[in-house]
């Protein structure tokens, strides 16, 4: 995992204060595996809320920014088989799972079908039945590429403003794959990862929609490192995570070279402690966050504590507030982020 060390701050950054920051990619060590980022932060006195543009949690480095209070609840009551704990060695692959008609728990409420004319493969990290996978195994996309990424989240009067470059605050691996790459025999991904901008206004104040919506094949969010998030699918449908070969920070590049995830990056920064609610590590398109892995007092949530679409509600500190608002959580477990959207979402580029 990669740390940011963050400097220069007036006030304690759990506490989230309204800021006007800007980041900078300072160092990074292949050694340690840190990432280092200088922080320049300027507080603007007597803020108001319906003028001044303030920073909502661009870099929620420690869980009291994010932590959880009530307990949740969900009004789905899906039948699932109920898994408590992931072995990193035998992850259920989620081929399979899903639909395009009705969302369910542990499936991609997708769109369409995706249909590519890639012939399937098989790969090692795979078990010969086909029905979990080895993470510790599997092979990753070589090389240590750091790019100049570009990446804010600010609340305006009527929106909630995401911008940047598209590009990873961390070191990626080298693509195309070379030949010479262990990966190149399981993936021969030719895209060269390309800066692609990121203007979005997402909802202010996101609301749960009477019903869920599908998820596109392309972005469905980005994470605090800068890049996209995906959902869960690769273009033949089946689980990415699981079957394409991506980086050592679990990202690739698609066609139009936007580096992406399928399921969160080892490389954004979480500082999840025990017992604590995870951080806050992306956002999504309906307005709704995506946190770590850790639900309230610290548990370790898999799908059977979350909803149809990878989410629940609770209290939570929001920009310093507490409030009860849904959110999705990231997990090990399939469809890993977002299974269909909470919200009303708007169409990301």
């Amino acid at each position: 995992m990669y740390s940011r060390s963050l400097t220069n701050w007036s006030t304690p950054v759990h506490r989230q204060t309204r800021y006007v920051v800007r980041g900078t990619l300072q160092r990074y060590s292949p050694n340690s595996r840190n990432a280092f980022i200088t922080i320049k932060a300027v507080r603007k006195p007597d803020m108001k809320f319906s003028r001044q543009r303030r920073l909502l949690a661009v870099f929620c480095m420690s869980t009291s920014a994010c932590s959880a209070g009530s307990a949740p609840t969900s009004s789905d009551t899906t039948s699932i088989k109920t898994i408590t704990t992931i072995d990193p060695t035998r992850i259920p692959v989620g081929d399979g799972k899903l639909s395009t008609t009705t969302p369910r728990i542990g499936y991609v409420y997708s769109c369409t079908i995706p249909n590519s004319p890639n012939p399937p493969g098989k790969a090692p990290w795979i078990s010969a039945d086909g029905l979990t996978w080895n993470s510790t195994t599997k092979v990753t996309v070589g090389g240590s590429v750091v790019w100049a990424s570009s990446f804010a989240a600010v609340l305006t009067n009527s929106a909630l403003s995401i911008t940047g470059n598209g590009l990873p605050a961390h070191p990626t691996g080298i693509f195309p794959i070379r030949p010479s790459d262990a990966a190149y025999q399981y993936d021969k991904n030719p895209n060269a990862i390309q800066s692609i901008v990121i203007a979005w206004g997402l909802p202010l104040n996101p609301a749960v929609a009477a019903s869920p919506a599908c998820t596109p094949l392309g972005a469905i969010g980005v994470l605090l490192s800068g890049a996209r998030l995906f959902n869960a699918l690769d273009a033949d449908g089946r689980d990415a995570a699981a079957h394409e070969t991506q980086d050592a920070c679990d990202g690739h590049p698609q066609g139009m070279g936007s580096y992406h995830y399928h399921n969160l990056s080892r490389c954004v920064s979480r500082n999840d402690a025990a017992g604590q609610h995870s951080a806050l590590v992306g956002y999504i398109a309906d307005g709704f966050g995506l946190y770590g892995p850790q639900g309230e007092g610290g548990k370790i949530l898999t799908n059977a504590d979350l909803d149809i679409c990878h989410g629940h509600s609770h209290a939570l500190s929001i920009n310093g507030v507490t409030q009860t608002q849904y959110h999705y959580h990231a997990t090990q477990e399939y469809p890993y982020t977002v299974g269909c959207y909470r919200g009303t979402p708007i169409r990301l580029q």
